[in-house]
């Protein structure tokens, strides 16, 4: 009587078709987290491409210019405003003038062609909101609301909702009572 013990153990590979799917499957999966964070994830940390490039790192950090020097209407409108070229052309009148994007810029200047600039914060269009009692009468640093600007090539863009305005106005003990405030 033969002992199963002492025959050589031999193990039989079965191709079992399942396992080619599950190769292919589980190549196809790395490959699309590659290209994820490859490609995809790093973008959802910056902002869309604007017409004309404008980096708030160089302007209000490395150059250091206050935020109400472009956004001039910050303490007087219920928008900050983008400010015009004319603005630009305070200081790329001799700084870097014969720099393709200030060259595209004054294009738009001399053919009073505005810049289609997109959009980056956003309120809902029956909030009522205006910068005064924030900024001016509040003193509230823009970057509570906009973030670290100063550290950023490109905005990422931003949609405030009741729950951000809300948290806030608890953190600063303001008014509370939004059909007084907020909702006109």
């Amino acid at each position: 009587m033969e002992d199963s013990r002492d025959k050589p153990k031999t193990r039989a590979r079965k191709d079992r078709p399942g396992r080619k799917y599950l190769w292919l499957a589980l190549s196809a999966l790395l490959f699309a987290l590659m290209t994820y964070f490859m490609f995809a994830y790093p973008r959802s940390f910056v902002g869309p491409k604007q017409p004309i490039p404008f980096s708030h790192r160089i302007h209000a950090g490395v150059k250091e210019i206050n935020c109400r020097f472009c956004h001039s209407f910050v303490e007087r409108s219920q928008n900050a405003g983008i400010p015009s070229i004319r603005k630009c052309f305070f200081c790329h009148k001799y700084i870097i003038p014969q720099h393709p994007e200030i060259q595209k810029e004054l294009e738009h200047f001399q053919t009073r062609k505005p810049v289609p600039w997109i959009r980056i914060f956003f309120t809902p269009d029956y909030v009522y909101f205006h910068h005064r009692p924030h900024v001016g009468w509040n003193k509230i640093d823009c970057t509570q609301c906009h973030g670290d600007v100063k550290t950023r090539d490109r905005l990422v863009p931003v949609d405030f909702q009741m729950g951000f305005c809300v948290g806030c106005h608890r953190k600063w003990k303001a008014q509370l009572d939004c059909w007084l405030a907020c909702h006109r």
